[in-house]
């Protein structure tokens, strides 16, 4: 089967990742030009194509790959002045890797439909290191022949594929389910952390006792190097978006009826930190600024 020419809007830290990885294995590759983006000159070594604008990208398109921040991007790319629906060729498939609220999913979906085109959604776990290795997690939301059918693709830049639901928006669902944990459990520990240096006890004999207990797992890890060392590189993510994902997420919960008590402490906390103007420090800056509180 030849391969797709595939367009990416959303070259930041985890977009440049995917794009690096289709153009390294040999998709014919386009890209949006944007301030977002990282460098991509390694892009253009690869024969990447740069698009001035959206409609352009969606004419050069067959898959159409979206890699925003959220819910109003994914919106304003499709729908929004000069959107990508206006221009998408007949059986283009969009795939959006954003975090997104699932409702809004579900009418994009119709709309993508609408246009001629076929929808899934495939956000992503992990991190920009994983991006840049080809080694994401995807969660996707699609029917089974179109999973199917995008297998060879989305292995291009995942390890792990895992198929949510046939419905759209299953990905996106699963993609906050696992959020609210991640990010809950980093703000969590960042909290103990910060109790435990005002009651005297020394960050690494922390990090050990929960390592070896109960307290281990893949949240303390990329939280640990925070601190020992004081570096948050480890888990580039920033407090607002992590704000966003708590938020779309407690949106979710009580659209479904669900318990979120915990959920909306986690949120709380998140919107004292963006609403103090930290909003674009690392998550990991939160053990210093819960320190910092009286």
């Amino acid at each position: 089967m030849s391969k797709q020419s595939v367009g990416v809007v959303g070259v930041g830290l985890m977009g440049h990742g995917i794009a690096l990885n289709l153009a390294r294995k040999g998709w014919p590759l386009g890209y949006l030009d944007h301030p977002g983006n990282q460098p991509t000159d390694d892009l253009d070594a690869f024969g990447a194509t740069r698009h001035a604008d959206r409609a352009a990208l969606a004419r050069a398109s067959e898959v159409v790959i979206l890699c925003v921040t959220g819910t109003p991007q994914v919106e304003d790319v499709l729908f929004g002045e000069s959107g990508l629906l206006a221009s998408l060729r007949p059986d283009t498939v969009v795939i959006d890797c954003s975090t997104a609220i699932p409702a809004s999913t579900a009418r994009v979906a119709a709309a993508v439909r609408e246009a001629g085109g076929r929808f899934l959604d495939a956000p992503m776990t992990r991190t920009p290191k994983e991006a840049a290795e080809g080694r994401l997690n995807l969660l996707v939301g699609a029917v089974p022949d179109l999973f199917e059918a995008m297998q060879p693709l989305l292995s291009a830049f995942a390890e792990n594929i895992f198929h949510a639901g046939t419905e759209a928006g299953a990905g996106h669902t699963l993609k906050l389910l696992h959020n609210y944990v991640s990010l809950g459990s980093v703000t969590l520990i960042a909290e103990a952390a910060a109790c435990a240096g005002k009651a005297g006890i020394a960050p690494e004999v922390l990090v050990d006792v929960l390592r070896k207990g109960g307290g281990h797992g893949a949240a303390l890890d990329r939280l640990s190097p925070f601190l020992l060392a004081g570096d948050s590189s480890p888990m580039r993510f920033s407090i607002a978006n992590a704000r966003k994902d708590l938020g779309y997420y407690v949106a979710m919960a009580e659209g479904l009826g669900a318990e979120r008590a915990v959920a909306e402490g986690v949120l709380t906390d998140l919107d004292g930190l963006v609403e103090g103007g930290h909003g674009a420090d690392h998550l990991p800056l939160v053990v210093r600024h819960f320190t910092a509180k009286n």
